[in-house]
């Protein structure tokens, strides 16, 4: 693995996509400036974290929604990486595990890491850390990097015992109990949740801005542009949404 390679490849991007090279990012976001590209959420149970289907023109990423608002960043950057830089036509289906399987699912792990945690920023929050306390990282560290840069713990962890910033069994030890960490610093739980159950299926992107624009043109019916939207999990978009208190101007 040319880990300078991927380190280039995450910085690019990350400009490509008109953002600086070190600041955390809202990758969610990004998905709707890339053209031809829908984006899927769908709950694919414990083991995959997603998947990536190219087919030359108009590509699908689906994120597995039932785990947590970290761990389904970085598998949006994991699939970035097969969108952007593997050959086409191509199917991939990612497991949950972070740097195991084969050696391109490995790349893709390195490059996710390094596009939402840039190498030089991780390395000034680190010192930064450091300076304040015994030279060890320690759990409020942790929690404070994961939550600047919205990533999950696993990912976290998985990056510094490999930068051994940490040893395996300091890593192990804050595995556990990710949540109530977090939430006993004075952080909100958002990020080590999965989307609320409602939430959890929904189409964007690409495929929305076709079914509209073949409606708008009048090549299909009232009725099957509906039938597209429903297929896509877009019953909001049908039927309407009703907002607890109506919408909000500020």
């Amino acid at each position: 693995m040319d880990k300078m390679d991927l380190w280039k490849k995450a910085v690019n991007l990350r400009k490509q996509l008109g953002e600086d090279a070190t600041s955390p990012i809202d990758i969610f976001s990004l998905t709707f400036s890339i053209p031809c590209l829908s984006i899927v959420y769908y709950p694919m149970g414990e083991h995959l974290s997603g998947m990536c289907i190219k087919d030359g023109k108009h590509s699908v990423i689906a994120i597995n929604s039932s785990m947590t608002l970290g761990r389904q960043r970085f598998s949006l950057a994991h699939e970035f990486y097969h969108f952007f830089y593997d050959k086409e036509p191509f199917t991939t289906v990612c497991a949950k595990a972070i740097g195991e399987g084969k050696e391109i699912e490995q790349e893709a792990d390195q490059f996710a890491s390094y596009f939402l945690m840039p190498p030089d920023a991780l390395s000034d929050l680190i010192a930064q850390k450091k300076e304040k306390e015994w030279k060890r990282l320690l759990l409020k560290d942790i929690v404070s990097i994961e939550q600047y840069f919205q990533i999950s713990r696993q990912a976290l962890l998985h990056r510094l015992v490999e930068e051994q910033e940490l040893t395996m069994q300091e890593a192990d030890s804050m595995r556990q109990n990710v949540t109530a960490s977090a939430v006993s610093l004075g952080y909100q739980d958002t990020l080590y949740r999965p989307m609320p159950k409602e939430k959890q299926y929904g189409t964007y992107g690409y495929y929305i801005q076709q079914a509209d624009r073949v409606m708008e043109l009048g090549l299909i019916s009232d009725g099957k542009y509906e039938e597209l939207l429903l297929e896509a999990f877009r019953d909001d978009l049908v039927y309407g949404e009703e907002r607890e208190g109506g919408e909000v101007i500020d």
